[in-house]
């Protein structure tokens, strides 16, 4: 049975099984116990009725530790096992993980909330949002894929059947600070079918002053005002002779940067959005 006691002893499985480090943890902890107590008040059961005994009294949860309850929803939210697996990581019934998952679900979101780290959802209140110390306003916008059960209805196939990834997949578009790798917004989530561009475009995101924002291909044509937007291009088509793409082309953004259009080197020409290698834009 998995415990708190036992993994914090093991700081890389720790790691691996939760997304973070002990000192991480110990400092979402507090935050996590302030919400719990205001959410799940002590004069008040699970459900929210008013006690009627003693707070403390009859049998004891394997999950009474607050470290144990943290754990456990960092546990499924980084590996995301089924609920059965989960149960039987942590000593308890299926039906008590379903129970624990959504008793605790909000806690973890309003302790996030608390302490400033909760993504915005809304993309018109992201230009509200402090990227990061001047001269480094830099943003990445990306989109992401899961894997999902595949769809028995065959409409619904279609929408979630992801070209890129050759599965059935859900996918969401996140935008991040590049000081910090914070994550800014993240939208709805979409049938994997859907392209990159349409979503961010859907979430009608607004970015604060003096923003850099780098997106790859998949966000070709997307063009909100920022002073500079930094796109890897895509490879040129046909076969490929020398390793770089066409007879004699010389490797994605070599050129480019030559003419002095990188904007990582000079200013671009008019003509230029500012777009830089796909390697540099995967970097940020």
């Amino acid at each position: 049975m998995v415990t708190y006691k036992t993994l914090s002893t093991q700081s890389q499985s720790f790691l691996a099984m939760t997304g973070l480090t002990l000192a991480e943890f110990r400092d979402l902890l507090p935050a996590f116990e302030r919400a719990y107590d205001r959410i799940h008040p002590l004069d008040q059961t699970a459900y929210g009725h008013p006690r009627q005994g003693w707070f403390g009294a009859g049998r004891h949860s394997v999950l009474s530790p607050s470290e144990d309850k943290l754990q456990f929803l960092l546990v499924y939210l980084k590996t995301y096992p089924l609920q059965v697996v989960l149960g039987q990581l942590f000593g308890i019934s299926t039906s008590q993980a379903n129970y624990w998952l959504h008793h605790l679900l909000p806690v973890l979101r309003s302790a996030l909330d608390d302490l400033g780290v909760l993504p915005e959802r809304k993309g018109a209140r992201v230009a509200r949002c402090p990227v990061a110390p001047p001269g480094t306003e830099a943003v990445s916008i990306a989109g992401t894929e899961r894997r999902r059960q595949r769809p028995k209805n065959a409409a619904k196939q279609a929408r979630h059947y992801s070209g890129k990834k050759k599965t059935h997949t859900d996918k969401n578009v996140v935008l991040t600070s590049a000081a910090d790798e914070r994550v800014l917004f993240l939208n709805g989530t979409y049938p994997g079918a859907t392209h990159d561009q349409r979503i961010a475009d859907e979430a009608q995101l607004r970015y604060p002053r003096r923003t850099t924002r780098y997106q790859d291909a998949g966000f070709h044509g997307y063009a909100p005002v920022v002073p500079k937007t930094c796109q890897a291009k895509k490879k040129a088509e046909g076969e490929c002779v020398n390793g770089h793409g066409e007879e004699g082309e010389p490797p994605v953004g070599e050129a480019a940067c030559a003419r002095g259009a990188c904007p990582c080197w000079g200013e671009a020409p008019s003509d230029c959005q500012g777009r830089v290698s796909e390697q540099e834009a995967r970097g940020v």
